[in-house]
């Protein structure tokens, strides 16, 4: 039989292809430009929201709950890049107008407006891109043979590893009896540093954004008039006396789960809206005047910024808060809306690999040491550094010696990896770097976010990057 294959079965497959490729594509965006309601009946939400939780639900698709430390299935990821493709699509089409240099036939040059792609997305979607691009590749660099290795629920008690008691759900990690190897050691470190950069520079673009969105009528209506009513007498008192210490303000306070921890961060939230409203207002006598005087109110929200930082430094996997929540609901901008979603799916996973390395590492620290204690579920996270520069990888750059054979070369900063430097940013937007105006942009934030009073006493300086929340993997659990 011939080998050659004429006009039947070989020839039918890239159509068959293509036409199931159009027609997903087709049925995705009529989703979205009905808003997500498939009846007909006009009760769908906005084209934002519809974009905010396709993204988030693809993302929940494909990935799932990462259980294990290896590559990306292959149709799975084709499917996250393609479909992915399709909704940041829509952002080549939100442009402004930016002055252009335009030559005529006779010499002469005149100026004209041209469009180009919204500054936002022209800084930031290519960047989540190369985020997106280093945490699948740092999962391909557990492909074959490893020094760990997971145990099925059935295995026998003498083959049994560590597992987490706070972590139950997850599939048991063994270890060879006297541990992991240093070479072994020092690659999972690697690894865990690059997807820790990958985690704050998303972290780094999500809270840029939800800081530009409208705070929406809604919220602001279910807002009590004054600050005591939200945080309540005794945490009112803690927050205005005269000498305030935001870590004897923590300590005192209840935050034995995560749910209380939310609760706390809520009702700050919520307090530095009234007092930031409260500043604006001109006219005394509406609902919104107080007797408290202007430089009070604004020592006492600079007091409530100070304590929500340090939530979100040592709390960073805590769910959105209502604030968040109601932002992503009621927010009409669909630029907005694309790099909000896309940054926080990849928080999620990069969040989510991290512990799945960190596992690794507990299992060769609980076999070298039996007795180590679990870790509990609520834990303070703070770290030393949040900046985005070489100094992270010390640890892998001080070593030369190769990692692991084959896999990981020579210690590469997520800087080095994205084009970051310390030289300045082109103002002409056809010479600007994406990723250089993100740094760019962090510094900008960074100038805006860290005035802070001087009577607030406060141990620690925080970086830009100490200030942001990492909001989860989930879409507005309130919806029209």
């Amino acid at each position: 039989m011939s080998d050659d294959k004429g006009p039947g079965e070989g020839a039918k497959t890239p159509s068959k292809r293509k036409i199931s490729d159009l027609d997903l594509m087709k049925e995705r965006f009529s989703k979205l430009l009905l808003g997500e309601d498939m009846s007909g009946g006009g009760k769908g939400v906005s084209s934002a929201l519809a974009l905010s939780n396709a993204i988030t639900n693809l993302a929940a698709s494909v990935f799932g709950e990462q259980r294990k430390l290896e590559p990306m299935e292959a149709d799975r990821k084709l499917r996250w890049k393609k479909e992915a493709d399709w909704l940041l699509s829509v952002t080549d089409y939100i442009v402004e107008f930016v002055p252009s240099q335009q030559k005529s036939k006779d010499g002469t040059t005149m100026e004209i407006m041209i469009t180009q792609q919204r500054r936002d997305l022209l800084m930031n979607i290519p960047a989540l891109r190369k985020l997106d691009t280093m945490l699948t590749d740092c999962l391909d660099n557990f492909k074959g043979p490893n020094e760990f290795w997971y145990v099925s629920k059935d295995a026998d008690e003498a083959e049994k590893g560590v597992k987490r008691e706070d972590k139950w759900w997850l599939p048991t990690i063994k270890v060879p009896s006297e541990g992991l190897s240093d070479s072994s050691r020092k690659f999972l470190q690697y690894q865990k540093d690059c997807v820790n950069q990958v985690l704050k520079a998303s972290m780094a673009i999500n809270a840029q954004v939800l800081s530009e969105m409208e705070i929406p009528d809604s919220y602001i209506d279910s807002l009590p008039k004054n600050g005591r009513a939200t945080l309540g007498d005794q945490m009112y008192k803690s927050i205005t006396v005269e000498y305030f210490d935001p870590d004897q303000f923590l300590i005192s306070t209840d935050m034995s789960s995560e749910h209380k921890v939310l609760d706390l961060k809520n009702k700050i939230e919520a307090s530095i809206v009234i007092w930031k409203r409260k500043m604006v207002q001109k006219d005394a006598k509406t609902p919104w005047g107080s007797a408290v005087s202007l430089e009070k109110r604004e020592l006492f929200e600079e007091r409530a910024e100070t304590i929500l930082l340090l939530l979100k430094q040592r709390f960073p996997g805590l769910p959105q808060s209502s604030l968040d929540i109601s932002k992503i609901q009621y927010n009409k901008d669909v630029g907005h809306a694309i790099l909000e979603s896309y940054s926080r799916v990849l928080e999620s996973l990069a969040n989510t690999v991290m512990s799945r390395i960190e596992d690794v590492l507990y299992a060769d620290s609980a076999t070298q040491d039996p007795s180590l204690a679990p870790v509990s579920q609520i834990k303070p996270v703070i770290n030393s550094s949040l900046s985005l520069g070489p100094s992270d990888f010390s640890s892998a750059e001080d070593d030369p010696d190769k990692v692991t054979p084959g896999e990981t070369p020579n210690a590469m900063t997520l800087s080095d990896f994205m084009g970051w430097n310390g030289e300045a940013a082109e103002t002409d937007m056809k010479k600007v770097d994406s990723t250089d105006s993100l740094d760019s942009l962090n510094r900008e934030a960074e100038s805006k976010m860290m005035t802070k009073h001087p009577n607030i006493s406060n141990k620690k300086k925080f970086s830009y990057l100490d200030k942001l929340e990492w909001g989860g993997l989930k879409s507005p659990q309130a919806r029209n």
